[in-house]
């Protein structure tokens, strides 16, 4: 089982890379069952679409 500390690296990984499919598996299943490491997903999502969003319109 993977715990907080893998699973909040494994996260920021994820938003540079793709990642493996042991990888994604073992992630989705911490984050099923952790709240804390799935808000922090949710909010490294938020801010990766947020900083994309804002590099799109500058470049405009």
């Amino acid at each position: 089982m993977m715990n907080c500390k893998e699973a909040t690296r494994m996260v920021s990984e994820g938003l540079d890379r793709d990642l493996a499919l042991g990888e994604k598996l073992r992630l989705q299943l911490h984050l099923f069952i952790c709240d804390y490491c799935r808000n922090f997903s949710k909010q490294g999502n938020f801010l990766r679409r947020a900083a994309q969003s804002a590099n799109k319109r500058k470049s405009d």
